[in-house]
């Protein structure tokens, strides 16, 4: 299926690890334009000179997003370099363990800071580029959005509200033709899922198959391709309809009666 994206830009935060990475490099398969923002500098530069090399097209442009003047000077020379915005995939954030017995009012406030303020910023200040090219944004939620997870407030209070902004902004943005969804992965094994298996638990693979085995579809976790497969679809015309969803990518992990384990 060709999903006509062809040229197109997509800013993707955090675009060059884990399910952001996923993405990216699905967006460059269809011959898409992935404009990657992300602190990550050496692993940023490696995954555009990879996607380069391959005949695909990329960039990258370094920055922090939690201050909104980042997410500004994201667009400003996204704008530069390609001359348009075909798109936002709002990714980038970090499950800080901010809780109510181990976390602090400063902390919560930080929490939603590095995990909330951009996806805000970013579409904001990208938001004239977008009516022009009649775009689409994906925020990548979670799981615990729906389901919590314990001891980690901050996080949670961003991905439900991240939920929250895909509805209103699908809502808002209804007379410019701008497309908001939202997609959740749950158990899904990026780098960063990998760390917590290895420094929280004496045997990780004993937790893995653990994890796996309450999974109904495959007893196994879902890939970050998977993942990134769902949302390129999401921006592109061949889900032109389809806008203010939550579209929950794992393997029935969620919503499916646990006796099917």
């Amino acid at each position: 299926m060709d999903l006509m994206l062809k040229d197109k830009v997509f800013i993707v935060t955090g675009g060059s690890k884990g399910i952001g990475e996923g993405v990216s490099r699905s967006l460059a398969a269809e011959g898409a334009i992935p404009v990657i923002a992300s602190r990550s500098v050496a692993a940023s530069e490696q995954l555009v000179k990879e996607l380069l090399a391959t005949g695909r097209s990329a960039s990258f442009i370094a920055g922090d997003l939690a201050e909104p003047s980042q997410c500004q000077a994201v667009v400003e020379q996204t704008i530069s370099r390609f001359g348009r915005i075909d798109g936002i995939v709002n990714n980038a954030g970090v499950n800080d363990g901010v809780g109510l017995e181990n976390g602090s009012p400063e902390g919560f406030l930080s929490s939603l800071h590095k995990n909330l303020l951009h996806y805000y910023s970013l579409v904001h200040f990208a938001l004239p580029y977008l009516k022009e090219s009649r775009g689409a944004i994906v925020n990548i939620s979670s799981k615990v959005a729906l389901t919590g997870q314990g001891q980690t407030s901050g996080y949670a209070a961003a991905k439900g509200a991240q939920l929250a902004l895909a509805r209103e902004w699908a809502a808002e943005l209804l007379p410019y033709g701008i497309r908001v969804n939202a997609v959740l992965p749950a158990e899904v094994l990026t780098p960063l899922y990998e760390n917590w298996l290895n420094t929280a638990f004496d045997d990780p693979e004993a937790k893995r198959k653990e994890i796996t085995g309450k999974i109904p579809l495959e007893k196994r976790m879902t890939t970050k391709a998977e993942i990134a497969d769902m949302v390129v679809f999401l921006l592109s015309a061949r889900s032109s309809h389809t806008t203010g969803q939550w579209i929950i990518v794992d393997g029935g992990y969620v919503h499916l009666d646990r006796s099917l384990t």
